[in-house]
């Protein structure tokens, strides 16, 4: 596999009296080009496991391979060049006086300089939906909205292989966040590029990702393909986890013996399910 986590364990608070496992002999595994979803009860491990695969965070236990090696055997820098990680809260990763700046300090980094470094500033700001008039601002003078975007921005700016995203939409109004899903999957498309999306919205993942992986008392759940893990639905409900609420919906109908299929995912499924149920 072209990343894999093997065995991985994290431990907060080691050696005191308030340690806690954070991550539980985990084994979780990405394949080139694909989009996988993590999900998982606040506390479940998520975030923890995703500082792991670029090297923000070392394992008590375990390894995490990039290409079958492992991370912390070689440069960790060049590891967090080729794994972008965009943390939930944008304003962490934003710093410099300028977006220009902001987003040019990952490439830089890499040694490019000159216009190289701004065409993958102008091409990045495209790339997220941001007009060129921003690159002077403060980022802080940004909306929410435009910090999200400007903090996804930096780290495509360095032409990650994989890019990590957590809860990439929280706080966003349905335009927005509906617009940003749209600019991460034309990533994927377009760049061919793995993509890792966390988030606690079961709708976005049902109708974005390939896969998904649930954890759940720092470890891993169960995974497969959104339909396979949402089919789930008892399971995920005695872990603090629902499914699509469309999915819901048709599964109550189901049960009702409405005549349904209860692994309906999204609007457009349900009304095809609805038409031909009629």
């Amino acid at each position: 596999m072209f990343l894999q986590v093997k065995n991985l364990t994290h431990i907060y608070g080691a050696g005191t009296p308030f340690e806690r496992k954070a991550l539980d002999g985990v084994d979780f595994s990405v394949g080139p080009g694909e989009m996988r979803g993590i999900i998982g009860h606040t506390g479940s491990g998520k975030s923890t496991l995703i500082q792991h695969l670029n090297g923000l965070l070392k394992p008590h236990g375990g390894s995490v391979l990039l290409d079958g090696k492992d991370i912390w055997s070689g440069g960790i820098r060049e590891v967090r060049f080729k794994v972008g990680l965009v943390f939930q809260y944008p304003e962490y990763q934003l710093f410099e006086e300028t977006v220009a700046a902001d987003v040019a300090f990952g490439p830089k980094n890499m040694g490019l300089s000159g216009a190289e470094l701004e065409n993958r500033v102008d091409e990045a700001l495209a790339f997220v939906g941001l007009d060129r008039s921003v690159k002077e601002k403060s980022p802080f003078d940004l909306s929410g909205g435009q910090k999200r975007r400007a903090a996804i921005a930096g780290v495509i700016a360095m032409r990650p292989r994989i890019l990590i995203l957590d809860e990439p939409t929280a706080g966003l109004d349905p335009h927005g966040r509906d617009a940003l899903l749209d600019r991460i999957k034309s990533y994927h498309r377009e760049l061919g590029g793995t993509v890792i999306l966390v988030t606690h919205s079961m709708d976005e993942l049902a109708r974005t990702v390939d896969s998904v992986t649930v954890l759940s008392n720092a470890r891993v759940l169960t995974e497969g393909t959104p339909r396979e893990v949402f089919g789930q639905a008892e399971l995920l409900a005695r872990h603090g986890l629902a499914v699509p609420g469309v999915t819901a919906v048709f599964h109550r109908l189901a049960a009702l013996g409405a005549g349904v299929d209860p692994s309906v995912l999204t609007v457009d499924e349900a009304v095809d399910q609805l038409i031909v149920n009629s």
